[in-house]
């Protein structure tokens, strides 16, 4: 595990346990990094590096929601990168683009600063007031209660399979209202 590993991992186990400065530090910290490798995988893939943003902004939030499923005995790069591998490819799909892309074998990279706002909770569940009912509920319960989709689709009386579909959804339509914002 490298020093920046252990730093990250550490900030994130902080942050579970409700230190909201580290989790603020992981976030802060973390979004360079996925900036870069998120401009590298576009690259390679013959893309236009300017849908990184979107991406990161993806990953974020999903990083958010799903920070209780990342074990805490494990390094927190590799759950990471697999977040970014999932959101880079869905992206590449979206935009009609087909093949592999292997986020693991790209080489970290001086990324440009961050002069995007950082989204707070309460703006995001903002933003999710517009949404559907069922995106919403799915939205609050993982984002802002932090459950799993076990523990949401129990809650919401659902599937887990539609939980994640009601979440994808959701995640995508904030996504849009972010890109709309800013």
């Amino acid at each position: 595990m490298t020093d920046r590993d252990e730093q990250w991992s550490a900030w994130l186990r902080a942050g579970l346990t409700g230190d909201e400065g580290a989790y603020r530090r992981f976030l802060r910290d973390l979004a360079p990094f996925l900036r870069g490798l998120a401009r590298s995988g576009l690259s390679r893939a013959g893309r236009s590096t300017a849908e990184a943003e979107d991406i990161v902004q993806e990953v974020l939030i999903a990083i958010h929601t799903r920070r209780t499923s990342w074990m805490q005995d494990q390094p927190v790069l590799p759950w990471v990168r697999a977040i970014l591998k999932h959101k880079l490819i869905d992206a590449l799909r979206r935009r009609g683009s087909s093949g592999a892309v292997n986020i693991d074998d790209l080489s970290e990279v001086i990324a440009a600063p961050n002069d995007a706002p950082e989204i707070a909770t309460r703006d995001v569940v903002r933003l999710a007031e517009s949404l559907p009912d069922g995106q919403r509920a799915v939205i609050r319960a993982m984002f802002v209660d932090g459950h799993n989709t076990a523990e949401t689709a129990a809650a919401l009386s659902m599937s887990e399979g539609a939980v994640r579909v009601a979440l994808h959804r959701a995640l995508s339509g904030l996504a849009r209202m972010l890109r709309g914002s800013i």
